[in-house]
């Protein structure tokens, strides 16, 4: 298996500020153990309409669970965490003087929480405020903030595989021009994250697989990277052999939480060295600008990008991809192949046609993605916008 770096050279090893990482336990159960560890007496809950007009999902156990502790919930976050959901929620959860946010969802709810602090924090109360706080897409940039004493924090419920409650990153919308923007503080990690298999029970299979290659895009683009280190190369093998192996699983044995659970341990390894400093590649920055513009789900982008990647980035590392092939049963087979097949077993989409992308919008989307850091730290240098239509044209 080769190596990214020897064990010589110079690194670093970002720490999240996570207390603790809850796997196996029922969500209610945990989050009412941890409101009683921290003292929060007063917790408002976040999520979207769909789990809002549950009867008896995550949601709706979480609010039971906590009882008097319960002082409101907004459940109105749209996809992609536009500012302005961002925003209503943070003067919601004010109104409330809440004490603690739980976040139950997928990675819009969860960064739109993030966002949701640092209004908080600030004392933000309109979008247009929350620009001075912007870092563009800038993941090794950070905000250095005045914070208050005593500033308010999260805990996450996943129901999805996207894994953002493992990052200090919140991507939010600016509504305006339609650009996925930066915002970033070491608090932003939430205090504690409940991995509980059941609550995605929920989640349609759509949602869930599609996350899960999201994952799946975080331990092979971190793989990758040139930022790799022998202190992050397992994390991504590790995740990407559970991922690759529980989501097949759980498309037979949709009921088991078993194969849940181990996808949930292995997108927190597969986003461990993102978490950690580690960039990721074009599918990422290429996703940006699909879901930001096009409205395209994270999940999907990573669907129909992943591969086309990895097979013009074989050019360059085609040796270093074997490792990803190892990971997931296959050594003598392309990961771009394996990638392929892993996503339409799982009855996604592999090509852009496929997310409703047409062949005029491909100019503005190799543009847009050429603004995104993790284009412009792709194993195979993509230095004009012909560069990325040749990726574009891979993945039509």
């Amino acid at each position: 298996m080769s190596s990214a770096a020897s064990p010589l050279q110079p690194g670093a090893f970002n720490i999240t500020q996570h207390e603790r990482i809850v796997f196996g336990v029922p969500a209610g159960e945990a989050v009412v153990a941890e409101a009683e560890r921290i003292g929060a007496a007063r917790v408002f809950v976040t999520s979207t309409r769909s789990l809002a007009q549950k009867e008896h999902g995550p949601l709706q156990r979480l609010e039971k669970a906590l009882g008097a502790r319960h002082v409101g919930t907004h459940a109105t976050i749209r996809s992609h965490s536009p500012r302005e959901d961002v925003v209503a929620g943070a003067n919601a959860a004010r109104e409330a003087r809440a004490d603690l946010l739980v976040a139950v969802g997928g990675g819009s709810v969860i960064d739109a929480t993030k966002g949701m602090l640092l209004c908080l924090w600030m004392g933000l109360d309109s979008p247009a405020a929350m620009e001075p706080y912007c870092l563009g897409f800038e993941r090794t940039r950070s905000s250095a903030l005045a914070l208050p004493a005593d500033p308010i924090r999260m805990i996450a419920v996943s129901t999805t595989l996207s894994a953002s409650e493992f990052t200090e990153n919140a991507g939010i919308t600016q509504s305006a021009t339609h650009t996925k923007q930066s915002f970033r503080h070491r608090l932003f990690a939430p205090r504690v994250v409940v991995l509980d298999p059941a609550s995605t029970l929920d989640t349609p299979d759509w949602l869930l697989y599609c996350t899960g290659i999201r994952s799946v895009d975080h331990a092979c683009e971190n793989y990758c990277n040139a930022k790799a280190s022998l202190a992050t190369e397992a994390l991504s093998l590790q995740g990407l052999k559970l991922l690759s192996r529980a989501l097949p699983a759980i498309k037979r044995h949709p009921r088991e939480l078993g194969p849940r659970l181990e996808a949930q341990i292995g997108m927190w390894q597969a986003i461990a060295p993102s978490a950690s400093g580690v960039p990721t590649g074009a599918s990422h920055g290429i996703g940006y600008a699909l879901g930001a513009t096009f409205g395209v789900p994270h999940g999907h982008t990573s669907c129909v990008m992943l591969h086309a990647v990895l097979k013009w980035n074989a050019a360059v590392n085609g040796e270093r991809q074997k490792a990803l092939s190892e990971a997931m049963g296959a050594p003598g087979r392309p990961a771009s192949e394996l990638v392929r097949e892993l996503v339409a077993g799982l009855d996604q989409p592999t090509t852009l046609r496929g997310v409703g992308i047409k062949r005029e919008n491909l100019d503005e989307i190799a543009r847009r993605a050429l603004s995104y850091h993790p284009v412009q730290v792709n194993p195979r240098p993509i230095k004009s916008t012909e560069d990325v239509k040749e990726i574009l044209e891979l993945a039509w």
